[in-house]
């Protein structure tokens, strides 16, 4: 037997507001189940219908407040709903413009497009609000926007009625009563993050990423404390073997910027989910592998430095 139908109030986390809202999206079937419209000749009973064909202008409700979505959970086989309050619509229509979102777009949740601007963003306030003109009969709180399209090819699909309405690409926060401990595993946080609704967007191989970049770091630190040491024991043979250690540190370098940008989203993604960083073990070794690495640079920069006081080093 199935889990009891939910219903979700989804909600905007102090934490993460810039993320809110971070592109728009237009797709076959909007999860809010109202298509836009747009202008062309065909469109006579629209005010200005052949000039707006020409401005190639699309007017949509982007959230619906209190509209409950319909969401499916493969890994519990649970079926729930989620909703958004006039409130949290208010203030994701306010997100989305402060952040600069107004430029992102997708097609159907998965690629960019470009071409596609937002020039118009309002919330309907009365009885009496000008979405009425487009045809449009939806509560009070609704986000409304105007897109302006100048890519040829979205255009055609939205002439063609394959491409039929707008939905919103975010970061949302639900509760989450396993998040209630203190301290948490790896797994737990990348089941956590498997369990995200389906209107969130993450990252979920960053653990396993860290912890393979963690042993790479180690490995490559320990190759490059080795050839450090062999480059000291050989100072005046510089010309042949700093080349060769240079090349090692590329490598090094590399692997630690990546090793610390994992850990920046990861830091990002743990936030999202109110989870300290410092409670996960994958965090705790990484940062501490950073720090360790540092003094590695350090020292390397400074056979740089000694190889530059000897003639003829370069």
């Amino acid at each position: 037997m199935k889990p009891k139908t939910k219903i979700v109030e989804l909600v905007i986390s102090d934490e993460n507001e810039a993320l809110t809202i971070d592109a728009i999206s237009l797709v076959t079937s909007p999860a809010i189940e109202q298509d836009f419209v747009y202008f062309s000749k065909e469109k006579n009973n629209l005010t200005f219908a052949k000039v707006d064909e020409e401005k190639r202008d699309l007017i949509s409700p982007a959230l619906i407040p209190n509209k409950q979505i319909f969401r499916y959970d493969p890994n519990t086989d649970s079926e729930y709903y989620v909703y958004f309050s006039k409130e949290t619509v208010k203030k994701a229509s306010h997100l989305y413009l402060k952040h600069n979102n107004h430029h992102k777009a997708t097609e159907q949740h998965t690629d960019r497009v470009s071409g596609v601007l937002t020039v118009e963003s309002w919330i309907k306030e009365g009885e009496q609000d000008k979405s009425n003109l487009y045809g449009f009969n939806l509560p009070i709180g609704t986000w409304f926007v105007k897109m302006k399209i100048e890519n040829d090819e979205v255009w055609s699909k939205i002439k063609s009625g394959e491409l039929k309405g707008l939905s919103i690409e975010g970061y949302f926060t639900n509760k989450f009563e396993q998040m209630n401990k203190k301290e948490f595993t790896n797994e737990e946080v990348k089941t956590a993050l498997k369990e995200l609704l389906s209107v969130q967007k993450v990252e979920l191989g960053l653990v396993d990423d860290i912890e393979k970049l963690i042993k790479t770091n180690r490995d490559e630190r320990k190759k490059l404390d080795n050839s450090i040491n062999d480059w000291y024991n050989k100072i005046y043979s510089v010309n042949q073997d700093f080349p060769k250690i240079s090349k090692i540190y590329t490598s090094y370098d590399k692997s630690l910027k990546s090793l610390t940008s994992k850990l920046d989203a990861l830091t990002k993604q743990a936030k999202e989910l109110g989870v300290p960083p410092r409670d996960i073990p994958a965090y705790i070794e990484g940062s501490g592998t950073v720090k360790r690495s540092q003094d590695m640079v350090d020292e390397y920069l400074e056979a740089v430095k000694s190889a530059k006081a000897i003639k003829g080093a370069f």
